[in-house]
């Protein structure tokens, strides 16, 4: 299974517009980071995990073939605002989104038109399944299962598939959660910043001190701002195991 980081910031993207600093102004390709996209495929499958605003320029890069499903955590805006940019891959076949109750409801109240019993032509072609956090099921060859953590006091989703858990977004995490981690191999979890506590975002010591719990292996931090610093500076601070992901890195494991 290789997995690929399309983007790696938080909802304003790094650089941020208007700003000077060190970072906004970095020459290394590392220090630029889109919203945040999973991308994971095998040899027969292939699942995005969100679909931000960047998704057009974030799928330029990549091969043009069949999306099998896109994993949806939350309804905010640097998550879900590029599945209508999803259309040409319709070419392909209807794309099928998981998304729980509420986001669900959210992208029919956000994109209408693609839920209606009649579609204009040229509309992307989606079929929106409602899941729940701990009901386990395949997209082509690719296992999933849901998580549920905390978006400051809004329950969403996280993602097993197999060895690897991704996260984005997380405060907290319930204790009842944790079990359904067991055996994860690597983590892709959000890190905001080292400094400044926020209320619905993790900062560093916060997901180093999660994935300690976990006993990952490697755990690879993603959903930063430019205040993380610069990509070689903030790496140097983490201990053994740990590391910032960057838009373009790619991890590979088992499927299982």
């Amino acid at each position: 299974m290789k997995l690929k980081l399309l983007g790696t910031g938080t909802s304003g993207g790094v650089p941020v517009l208007g700003c000077r600093c060190e970072v906004c102004q970095s020459d290394d390709a590392r220090d630029k980071r889109l919203r945040c996209v999973l991308l994971v495929e095998t040899e027969d499958s292939r699942v995005l995990v969100d679909c931000g605003p960047d998704i057009r320029q974030q799928l330029l890069g990549e091969p043009f073939r069949r999306i099998d499903g896109v994993l949806i955590t939350h309804s905010h805006y640097d998550h879900v605002a590029g599945i209508d940019d999803l259309r040409p891959y319709c070419a392909f076949g209807d794309i099928d989104l998981y998304a729980r109750q509420d986001t669900a409801q959210a992208l029919r109240q956000a994109m209408p038109y693609c839920f209606t019993d009649t579609l204009y032509p040229g509309v992307p072609l989606l079929r929106l399944h409602e899941i729940r956090p701990h009901q386990s099921f395949l997209i082509g060859d690719i296992p999933v299962l849901p998580i549920e953590v905390m978006h400051g006091q809004w329950p969403i989703l996280g993602y097993r598939l197999g060895a690897l858990a991704y996260i984005t977004d997380m405060k907290t995490m319930a204790e009842t959660e944790l079990a359904y981690l067991q055996g994860v191999d690597t983590l892709i979890v959000n890190a905001l910043r080292f400094e400044k506590p926020h209320h619905s975002h993790q900062l560093v010591e916060d997901a180093i001190r999660f994935a300690r719990r976990l006993g990952v292996r490697r755990t690879i931090f993603v959903h930063m701002t430019h205040q993380i610093g610069l990509h070689w500076a903030a790496n140097g601070r983490l201990p053994e195991g740990f590391e910032f992901g960057y838009d373009g890195m790619e991890i590979h494991l088992p499927l299982v």
